[in-house]
């Protein structure tokens, strides 16, 4: 018998393509995904299961831009809701997609994890951007801010569910639609990349 996340998704058909990412993606099999916080260290971002990362995420969905949001019920920092919001998610795309909602989030983690951005580098007095590679725990954790924050972004204030706005941002950035702000987000910082190097 194989353990499956929630007793609903089985984590064995579960497979990581990007060789750089796989290190850093825990998919291991587990009925509670939740690590208590007791993860203090180095790389230790790496033992918490990639779900548990997402839920993490929901609580402080970020500042975007110079703009801060005014924090709603989405937010709550509490893990029953989030974790709520993550399981209505999962049961979206796998009526949607026919296949485990956890492969197309690696899928959408894959596609959306920027691989050059860009860092200000002073030299003379002046400063000057400077095309940088992403270190593949960043790729991971920048693909999940930005997913978090575009599901944000179009469910703050409307009609439209958390969860609902998170599954398609999901299968959007899965599918490489670049109606996904993940996607954009990582164009836009490929480009500037590109732009200084």
């Amino acid at each position: 018998m194989t353990l499956k996340i929630f007793d609903l998704y089985d984590m064995a058909e579960v497979k990581v393509s990007d060789m750089a990412l796989a290190p850093y993606i825990n998919i291991q099999p587990k009925l509670l995904i939740k690590s208590h916080g007791r993860n203090v260290g180095k790389f230790t971002q790496t033992k918490v299961h990639i779900i548990e990362r997402l839920s993490n995420r929901l609580n402080v969905p970020g500042h975007v831009g110079k703009k801060h949001k005014i924090i709603s019920s989405h937010a709550s920092g509490k893990y029953n809701t989030n974790m709520q919001t993550i399981l209505e998610t999962l049961v979206i795309i796998a009526e949607r997609k026919k296949m485990n909602p956890v492969q197309v989030l690696i899928k959408a983690i894959e596609n959306a994890s920027p691989r050059d951005e860009i860092t200000t580098i002073e030299y003379g007095g002046a400063r000057y951007p400077q095309a940088v590679d992403v270190s593949p725990l960043r790729r991971v954790n920048l693909a999940i801010r930005w997913m978090a924050q575009g599901a944000f972004q179009k469910s703050f204030g409307k009609k439209k569910k958390m969860a609902e706005s998170l599954a398609t941002e999901i299968m959007n950035a899965a599918d490489l639609n670049m109606e996904s702000y993940a996607l954009n987000k990582k164009n836009e910082a490929e480009k500037q990349a590109d732009s200084a190097r």
